[in-house]
């Protein structure tokens, strides 16, 4: 198989055809400005996982096994997270879940592959149901949204999810044994 990188992809990558489609992209765009304000406020926790991936001719050679590693990240827009781990899965690189994944973060179980994918005892991912910041830096909920990305979530992430109340404001906790029955842990 063909290794591709988020820095490089060729017409011979091969890409996951099963990966869920990201059509819940135009529900979360908001105006402009609203996105630009959103994108400001995610910089800092998109860097630190952006860094994170491997760019092929910097630092040297190239990893022989290369991961994506998430420490910590809160979330934030979800554009820039689907945008990076559209990246990831099109590379081939694997995804070790290694610290609290929240919100936006939470979106690499509906775009990376699950058997590239695996989360160790420190893992946590974090759900809520989708928001939208307006022009005056307030919250909204978006309950078509919501379900759109709900939708996007394997099977038995969706199960989870709906037998702990379903997505709302408050801040669903996936972690140890029940993370381990639906996310591999990683050898």
């Amino acid at each position: 198989m063909a290794r591709c990188r988020a820095a490089r992809i060729s017409s011979s990558c091969r890409t996951d055809d099963t990966a869920r489609p990201t059509l819940f992209l135009a529900l979360f765009l908001a105006t402009a400005a609203t996105y630009f304000q959103a994108m400001r406020m995610a910089a800092v926790s998109m860097l630190r996982l952006a860094l994170l991936v491997p760019i092929p001719g910097v630092f040297g050679a190239e990893p022989a096994a290369a991961e994506v590693r998430i420490r910590a990240s809160p979330g934030g827009p979800v554009v820039p997270y689907v945008q990076l781990f559209e990246a990831v899965r099109n590379s081939g690189e694997r995804v070790v879940i290694d610290g609290p994944c929240f919100s936006a973060c939470t979106l690499v179980l509906s775009i990376v592959p699950e058997e590239r994918i695996c989360a160790t005892r420190r893992a946590v991912l974090g759900f809520h149901a989708a928001r939208l910041l307006d022009n005056r830096g307030r919250f909204h909920a978006e309950p078509r949204a919501t379900r759109a990305v709900l939708e996007t979530y394997p099977e038995r992430v969706q199960q989870w999810i709906r037998r702990h109340g379903g997505l709302t404001s408050r801040l669903l906790l996936l972690r140890g044994r029940e993370l381990a029955a639906m996310v591999p842990v990683c050898r």
